[in-house]
């Protein structure tokens, strides 16, 4: 990786102060990226971040708050990107909201919050950051998911929303052209949810139809979305698998 391939670029990522987004937040940060670090609620975890960032590279992290239910709060998003550094680059449409939603269970709350993550805010938040996106001929990555192709039983809504997530990208990189372009990754088995609805024998049994034979590493995804960003540049419309190929042997 080159460190200085991001070098002047700007960029904001949802959901950024944990997990799959922290680890995207520190791999573009170590290209050269300054970064607005979006939380909802995970406050500490974001402030952290940003002073590790900044102790390595001063006044190059900012954090923002949002709900991103809330779609009145989203153009404000790009609005404090771009008072913050003067441009937006890229936009990586990382958080996400996951949980059961079994048929016959599922209940209007369920399809507002998952829908409402996982497509509605990418959606609103790209339409908000185009303009500038253009202006920097830069380009947006959707975390999408593998069940986007092959549901995940007793997840419909997320399924649903997910799917949503890579129509939405594909729909996108074509609205977008040529300026910006418009790319996804999906993840296969890298993180268990933070609950309990991954036991043991539920993770062995996924691990199992992987390839490899192993879970990943967030620091895997945090890398495809680099080659996207920062090495792609005839790349667009495109969803790349980092699953270990399970979604070969599903």
């Amino acid at each position: 990786m080159s460190e200085a391939s991001l070098s002047g670029k700007v960029v904001l990522i949802t959901g950024a102060a944990k997990r799959v987004g922290a680890a995207i937040a520190r791999r573009l940060h170590g290209a050269g990226a300054n970064l607005i670090l979006h939380y909802h609620s995970a406050k500490p975890e974001a402030a952290e971040l940003q002073r590790s960032l900044n102790a390595a590279r001063a006044n190059s992290a900012a954090t923002v708050q949002a709900n991103l239910l809330n779609a009145a709060e989203l153009p404000e998003l790009v609005r404090t990107t771009v008072t913050r550094f003067g441009r937006l680059d890229v936009l990586v449409n990382n958080a996400s909201s996951f949980h059961e939603t079994p048929l016959g269970e599922i209940k209007l709350t369920d399809w507002d919050n998952l829908i409402g993550t996982n497509l509605k805010a990418p959606l609103f938040l790209s339409q908000a950051a185009a303009p500038h996106l253009k202006a920097a001929s830069g380009c947006i990555v959707n975390i999408a998911d593998i069940h986007a192709d092959r549901p995940l039983k007793r997840y419909v809504v997320y399924s649903v929303a997910k799917a949503g997530l890579v129509a939405l990208t594909k729909s996108l990189a074509r609205e977008l052209g040529p300026e910006v372009r418009v790319n996804a990754v999906a993840p296969g088995p890298v993180l268990w949810p933070e609950d309990d609805s991954f036991d043991e024998l539920a993770r062995q049994r996924v691990i199992s139809h992987t390839l490899l034979k192993r879970a990943g590493e967030p620091e895997d995804i945090a890398a495809a979305v680099h080659y996207l960003v920062a090495d792609a540049p005839y790349v667009t419309g495109q969803v790349i698998a980092v699953d270990g190929g399970r979604s070969v042997s599903l």
